[in-house]
């Protein structure tokens, strides 16, 4: 489906609702309807929100994006919400990584290449994640009157996080572990809080300005930051 100049996604399925997406990182338009709408229906819809797509095709264009990680000295990587400078050290033993009060050191071994340092940074970013997640899951169980029965980390281009319903299980995305631990504790509440509410609905709306009532602020903080040169906001 096009208007004018904007292309639009268009699946039909067996929802009750029509969901309209803004996709990072290019502002890609995505519709999903029910299967009885027709295309003249949908189409109207779509005119109806022509303004906020436009919006947020703005916003979504014109976030800050780092530039490629090339893993030498001196360039800049983030570590919750932090900027710290890269010190590349040379070490036959085993690869690491060391956080400084404003360096992150790199052990590697001599002629280690770019995607091999940024797996070593990865790995680093996971295993912090995965010391910080459990204890923010726990706490918003308890708060909710939910249950989770696990989370994975993963790299995402279009989300923060998703939330499997039937298996009662989240994901996370890895560049997570670059912003501040407010904002990764809000994508924690508004996975948990789709255990309550499928939808992105009012209702969904109204749960999460009850158990978090600065979420909006948290959100556009963490869609504010910098985010990696292959992705983009929630």
């Amino acid at each position: 489906m096009e208007l004018g100049d904007i292309k639009i996604d268009l699946i039909q399925k067996n929802i009750k609702n029509v969901h309209l997406s803004v996709m990072p990182p290019y502002g890609d338009v995505r519709i999903s309807a029910p299967l009885h709408l027709t295309e003249e229906t949908i189409r109207l819809y779509a005119i109806s929100k022509l303004s906020w797509i436009k919006k947020e095709q703005k916003k979504i264009r014109s976030q800050a994006r780092e530039s490629k990680r090339e893993f030498i000295n001196k360039e800049t990587h983030y570590f919750q919400g932090r900027k710290y400078l890269l010190e590349i050290i040379e070490d036959d033993l085993q690869s690491k990584i060391v956080l400084q009060k404003k360096h992150i050191q790199l052990f590697v071994k001599p002629n280690t290449n770019t995607e091999q340092c940024q797996l070593i940074f990865n790995e680093w970013y996971r295993s912090h994640l995965k010391k910080v997640i459990p204890t923010m899951i726990k706490k918003w169980e308890k708060i909710l009157g939910v249950e989770l029965r696990g989370f994975g980390i993963k790299q995402m281009k279009t989300k923060w996080g998703t939330c499997n319903i039937e298996v009662k299980r989240i994901w996370l995305n890895l560049e997570l572990a670059k912003k501040p631990l407010h904002c990764l504790e809000y994508i924690v509440v508004h996975e948990l809080v789709h255990l309550l509410e499928r939808n992105h609905n009012e209702r969904f709306l109204a749960l999460m300005n009850k158990f978090l009532p600065d979420w909006r602020e948290l959100k556009s903080e963490l869609n504010k930051l910098p985010v990696s040169h292959s992705d983009w906001g929630y």
